[in-house]
Formats: C-alpha cells, structure tokens, sequence
C-alpha cells in the first residue's frame, strides 16, 4: 500500500473535519481532495525529522487559506487563520513536551528545581521562594533564567514557528542527532 493511502485511511476524517469547521459543507469535500493531491505531490519532500500530523496540518491550513484568498482577495482573514487547531496545538505540545523533560534535566540544579516547582507543580514563585529557602525576587530571576536556557537549548535543536499570538504553531528538528528530542 503507498504512503498517501495509508494517509487517507488514518487521517482523512480529521482533516475533513478540520476543514468543515473552517468553510461552508460544500466546498470542505474539493478541499479535501486538493490537500491529498498536495499531501501526494510533496510527500517526497517529507523527511524522517518532519512531524507527519503537523505537516498534515500545515498543508491542509494552507489549503484553507489560499481557498479564502482565491475567492475573497480584498476581505480580510478569518480571525482562526492565526489560531491553532486545538487537536494539533495538543498534538505539538505533546510531542515537544518528550524534548522538554530531558532539557530539564540537563539544567544546573538550582534552575532545574525552581522550573520544576513553578512549571510542573504549578507552584507560585512566592512558594518556589519559600521551599528552596531563598528571596521572592530570587525565585523569580531563577525561573526566568531556567526558562530562558530552557529556550536556549530547544532553539538549539528545533526550528520553531510561532504565530503572532505567541502560540506555538509547529516546529522541526534541525537535525536527527539531537540529544533530547
């Protein structure tokens, strides 16, 4: 079975669906076969350090918007063009969230426990500064600078896109070698 058949049996309905919340019921099906036409035209372009469900997504969005463009080309944008899908935001969270904890990890300790504290047991500063028997302030510096070497290293290994919302929209290793990822 090729590739782009295994694709249409396991992801055709959530791309349907993704598509049918966006534009009118009857467009979504032309639509859909116009994705799997691209997803059939670029998949040699796929490689083993590419997200299948983000590119999915990605190519599918696109679709969406070049069929807004096409037909409306002085409107504006739906505000959701911007946005994340949620299925595919948890999707990408998930997936970076396996390149997170090892990062944490790599921290030196004192970053590591304010990070872990604040970010993963959902702990104010104010608590992180009382458990580790140090000053408000010297919690909230130890967490911005856990966060920002944090960022460091994921920008190090991936090559993330963000929207203008500050929201993660999809990301790609920058190579298969990566440590944590």
């Amino acid at each position: 079975m090729e590739i782009t058949e295994k694709i249409w049996l396991e992801y055709h309905k959530k791309l349907a669906t993704f598509i049918k919340s966006r534009t009118n019921e009857d467009v979504a099906e032309d639509l859909l076969q116009e994705v799997f036409v691209k997803i059939h035209n670029k998949i040699d372009s796929l490689n083993e350090n590419t997200r299948l469900v983000s590119w999915l997504f990605r190519i599918t969005r696109n679709t969406i918007i070049d069929h807004y463009r096409s037909k409306r080309p002085t409107e504006e944008l739906p505000e959701w063009v911007e946005q994340l899908e949620s299925d595919e935001d948890d999707v990408i969270t998930k997936e970076l969230s396996f390149c997170l904890k090892p990062m944490v990890k790599e921290l030196p300790d004192k970053y590591r426990k304010a990070i872990q504290f604040s970010d993963f047991e959902n702990k104010t500063q104010k608590e992180v500064a009382q458990l580790e028997g140090i000053s408000l302030s010297g919690a909230k510096s130890r967490v911005q600078r856990g966060r920002a070497l944090l960022k460091s290293m994921l920008h190090n290994c991936c090559q993330i896109e963000i929207n203008k919302y500050n929201q993660l929209v999809s990301y790609e290793k920058k190579n298969r070698n990566c440590k944590y990822c």
